[in-house]
């Protein structure tokens, strides 16, 4: 199995939640999961697939932690890493720019070699635009855990289905 590690930028906590859930089902150890705001990014050099995310602030922008992390990543020669996106956002309040973080990573990451898992088809969300949508599909798994919460197990456990394939 390729080694795993969880990177997240989380404000409020949800996303942070959600980084705990997806690595308790991935069977990813908590000394694999890292806050963003206190990770230098050389650590992602000793994982084969990255697990990024992000909750989407005002209207569509990073969640602060993110930034510094990002420009660093950036930088980086992710060659041979896989990269899979999750994020939570406000779909009822914030429709119009409902996680958009996931596209701003992803946009950011273009080009730094690594390859993009798990996105997620869009059926089933209300929203009226996202960034993070790209030929009809999300770039990674959105979660409007407030307004939606009832959803985000279901919907956590198909995008880790979609997954397996990229684990090995």
């Amino acid at each position: 199995m390729k080694k795993m590690g969880i990177f997240y930028g989380s404000t409020t906590g949800t996303t942070e939640n959600v980084a705990g859930v997806i690595a308790e089902k991935l069977g990813i150890s908590q000394e694999d999961i890292y806050n963003v705001a206190t990770t230098r990014v050389e650590v992602v050099d000793g994982y084969d697939l990255l697990i990024l995310g992000s909750s989407t602030w005002g209207v569509g922008e990073l969640q602060d932690d993110w930034y510094d992390f990002l420009d660093g990543l950036k930088k980086k020669n992710l060659s041979g890493k896989r990269v899979a996106l999750f994020g939570c956002g406000d779909s009822t309040s914030f429709g119009s720019s409902f996680c958009d973080a996931l596209g701003i990573i992803h946009g950011e990451l273009q080009g730094s070699g690594c390859q993009f898992i798990g996105a997620v088809e869009d059926q089933g969300y209300a929203y009226e635009a996202s960034a993070a949508l790209v030929d009809g599909q999300f770039v990674g798994l959105p979660l409007d855990d407030g307004n939606e919460g009832h959803l985000t197990e279901a919907r956590v456990d198909a995008w880790i289905g979609s997954l397996q394939g990229a684990l090995h």
